[in-house]
């Protein structure tokens, strides 16, 4: 039996705690191929390069082999499409998510997260044991997501049933491709069914929240389907907390391996925004975009990808390319500014990068300055399955006590740069 290429090992969940050392092998050859026969793209300047390819589809429609495609069920959501019908659904979002329609939108949570991350810290007092997975880093993206979309929080139980599914489709261990993409493709009709319902409420009723908002625009795009809605909704409500757990998490446990930075933080909270920045290259909660197709023959670093080719573009490698980026497997907050891969580039930039910036920025800096003395109790943690959303499931921390210091200081509602592109 021929032994598994690289990226098949980084795939394996005994990789999961430490792939950093199978990327740097990876790097050696910029453009490799799984086991599956998809090719691999793992360096900083062709994964930033095909990021504003169009010549890279997002639409798994364009694969060569039909067992790729996504089962029946939804229509893609937009991360799934390519232009002008990708660039459609997502003005449309825009237009009650951020500028220029909605220019307060997220700023105007800054308040809420605040209150929602002071509570969180106020509820691990009296304890010496906490996980901050559980305890924290899960609930305050899903609270603020679900005030976003005006989803009952206290429906919570149901929905991460749905969202579990549809994150265990990204997951080689949990079956083959066409059983996995046929599971996920049912949770998101059943997520999508209850997320309909609730903005046909808000069509009726409007709300000021995000689904109220989908269902009775009328711009100069016309509206969303009542099919459109279900599916971009499903993935908004999924994305909108599951990447930003795993960015906290990672954060954490990154603070707690570095605690004269976690010191640091915690007399400097304004280090919070450049902080964050370096986490995403560091540790980015996305390791690689696992559903792009080549629409044409590409050569790249001196390989072929043929037309109709499965691609992944491996960005926690591209983000470590020493090509790139002086000492890579350092962890820097002060590290000249820099572009990273950690929200992905081109068309595709992640839609809802500057609320994880945020939430990030906020949940680090409450954690830093109200936990006294906090260690690791496990080292490495217990990691999520996914290879492609990378984060410990739980976070296990010894405490001494929670303190009641002083509010957060207001200087941390900077999001950041509303799109990072890589050149």
């Amino acid at each position: 039996m021929a032994p598994a290429s690289v990226f098949d090992q980084i795939l394996d969940y005994g990789s999961r705690a430490d792939p950093y050392p199978l990327y740097s092998e990876l790097r050696h050859t910029p453009v490799s191929r799984s086991d599956d026969g998809t090719f691999v793209v793992s360096t900083y300047a062709e994964i930033a390069g095909l990021l504003h390819d169009p010549r890279l589809s997002s639409d798994r429609r364009n694969r060569a082999d039909p067992a790729m495609v996504d089962g029946p069920g939804l229509p893609p959501a937009f991360i799934g499409l390519d232009p002008p019908a990708h660039d459609r659904i997502r003005r449309l979002l825009t237009r009650h998510f951020g500028p220029p329609h909605s220019p307060g939108r997220v700023a105007g949570l800054v308040p809420a997260m605040a209150e929602i991350a002071g509570s969180l810290a106020d509820d691990l007092a009296g304890r010496d044991r906490v996980d901050l997975v559980d305890d924290f880093a899960y609930p305050l993206p899903v609270t603020v997501i679900c005030r976003l979309l005006g989803v009952p929080p206290e429906d919570e139980p149901r929905f991460r049933v749905w969202a579990d599914v549809s994150v265990a489709a990204t997951d080689p261990a949990t079956g083959d491709l066409a059983t996995r993409l046929n599971r996920r493709a049912g949770a998101m009709v059943e997520l999508g069914g209850y997320l309909g319902a609730l903005a046909d409420a808000g069509r009726r009723q409007p709300r000021d929240d995000l689904l109220s908002g989908l269902a009775t625009d009328d711009g100069p795009d016309g509206r969303l389907t009542r099919e459109e809605i279900m599916a971009n909704a499903a993935l908004l409500l999924i994305a909108g907390h599951e990447t930003t757990v795993n960015l906290i998490a990672n954060g954490m446990l990154t603070l707690l391996r570095h605690p004269e930075i976690l010191a640091r933080l915690r007399r400097e909270p304004d280090l919070a925004t450049r902080l964050v920045e370096e986490l995403l290259r560091y540790e980015p909660p996305v390791q690689y975009l696992p559903n792009r197709t080549a629409l044409d023959d590409l050569e790249i670093a001196g390989t072929t990808i043929p037309r109709g080719a499965a691609v992944a573009l491996v960005l926690a490698a591209g983000n470590r390319d020493p090509g790139h980026v002086h000492d890579p497997d350092r962890f820097d907050p002060d590290r000249p500014n820099l572009e990273h891969l950690g929200f992905g580039g081109g068309v595709h930039y992640c839609f809802g990068a500057p609320l994880a910036r945020l939430e990030a920025q906020l949940a680090l800096t409450e954690l830093a300055r109200r936990l006294v003395n906090p260690r690791l109790l496990a080292d490495p943690p217990p990691y999520r399955p996914s290879p492609v959303l990378r984060g410990p499931r739980h976070l296990p921390v010894m405490i001494d006590d929670v303190t009641r210091g002083p509010a957060r200081p207001r200087q941390l509602v900077s999001t950041g740069p509303t799109r990072r592109q890589a050149p």
